[in-house]
């Protein structure tokens, strides 16, 4: 019975079910979105593209529906496939390499951590000279998130962030000059709060926020010092 595609019988019925037929976990569906994140990130997938594809992961019962989101993606392993050796990831583009899907997964080393802000039961502040992605991706859940763009390091003038929010709140701080679109969010339960001018682009920085924010609350808002000032008509 050994083979590519391993079997397995049902208790007590003597069925044969293929690897494709067996069920996955939410630990499983929560890692490949993960990847699919980072896919968006090397410029693989658009947000359009993300959007649906996370919608069939988080609703796939089976490996072979959750393959099917991975399956053009260079460089992924499949779930439920055998490891191959250290040496052919690295290699992997642009041909698959295959192996069982896991926490601790390796992904491309192009991808850095810096694109995506994910927490549980969590505050996250990013203040200061931090470097800033073209595109930020943000999965929170019961989490309170801060993103100080004031003294932020930008390598492009247009930043888009991706939101999937569960239960917390995001406050985004700009410059004076800087324009916040959140008008192509989808909210379920939530609130949003736009202090800043929508556009044109025409200041040091424009974000573009796309996503979903279930039962939560965005923020865009100057610091503190610039909206005293603009009270006291400084």
């Amino acid at each position: 019975m050994g083979g590519p595609e391993s079997v397995s019988k049902g208790v007590g019925s003597g069925d044969v079910v293929g690897d494709r037929e067996l069920r996955v976990s939410d630990a499983e569906r929560e890692h490949v979105g993960q990847l699919l994140q980072r896919a968006v990130g090397l410029g693989m997938l658009s947000l359009g593209e993300f959007t649906e594809r996370m919608d069939t992961a988080l609703a796939a019962k089976t490996r072979g529906e959750l393959n099917a989101v991975l399956i053009d993606l260079p460089g992924v392993r499949l779930v439920g496939q055998p490891a191959a050796p250290p040496s052919t990831f690295v290699n992997a583009a642009p041909s698959f390499v295959k192996r069982p899907i896991s926490p601790g997964l390796a992904v491309p080393s192009q991808v850095t951590p810096s694109n995506v802000v994910r927490s549980r039961l969590s505050g996250v502040n990013r203040r200061g000279p931090w470097q800033v992605a073209p595109m930020l991706h943000l999965n929170n859940w019961l989490s309170g998130v801060t993103l100080d763009f004031t003294e932020a390091i930008m390598s492009t003038q247009v930043v888009e962030l991706h939101l999937d929010d569960y239960l917390s709140s995001l406050t985004l701080i700009v410059p004076g000059e800087a324009t916040v679109d959140l008008n192509a969010l989808d909210l379920i339960g939530s609130s949003v709060n736009n202090k800043v001018r929508t556009g044109p682009p025409i200041g040091p920085l424009h974000l573009i926020v796309h996503g979903r924010v279930r039962f939560g609350s965005v923020t865009a808002k100057h610091p503190f010092r610039a909206q005293l000032r603009k009270l006291m008509g400084g």
